[in-house]
């Protein structure tokens, strides 16, 4: 069984204007089934294509299972399946012996860029990066899966 730890973070649109980044990879993403305690993803990122599926998440742990499809298969559950998508560029950066997933987001979600590190254990200690802004780990309205039914330029900020 795979298990997914993960905090998330905003990202300060200046600082991350600064910093040093390779090139970013193309993410369309969707939905297949997207309910509060699990979720069925179809990610389509260059010339590769996932099926993700995710459970209910508990602190900042989440079952997690991921399977590589072929990327014509990938395209098609998208286009045909899903209920609901998010696209983005997503940079990965390594910082301080971690790697750092960066993603700026498209569409509905333009303007929203957020940072994810994934842990070994829940306490486990990382620095963060001076791009690093708050954390939203434990709000769900930045769950990729909701941001693609409730984009964040819709909320009354």
């Amino acid at each position: 069984m795979g298990i997914e730890i993960e905090r998330k973070f905003l990202v300060d649109h200046e600082k991350w204007s600064k910093a040093p980044k390779s090139a970013g990879t193309y993410f369309r993403q969707g939905y297949l089934l997207n309910e509060k305690n699990r979720t069925f993803r179809v990610r389509v990122a260059d010339t590769r294509a996932f099926i993700t599926i995710k459970g209910g998440t508990s602190g900042i742990s989440r079952k997690e299972f991921e399977y590589e499809i072929p990327v014509a298969d990938g395209i098609e559950l998208l286009d045909n399946f899903a209920i609901s998508q998010v696209e983005k560029t997503r940079y990965c950066i390594d910082f301080a012996g971690k790697l750092w997933e960066v993603d700026e987001f498209y569409g509905d979600n333009a303007g929203l860029i957020t940072a994810e590190i994934e842990l070994q254990h829940e306490d486990e200690a990382f620095e963060l990066p001076e791009w690093v802004a708050v954390e939203v780990s434990m709000d769900a309205r930045y769950y990729n899966s909701n941001l693609s039914v409730n984009p964040f330029n819709t909320w009354n900020k």
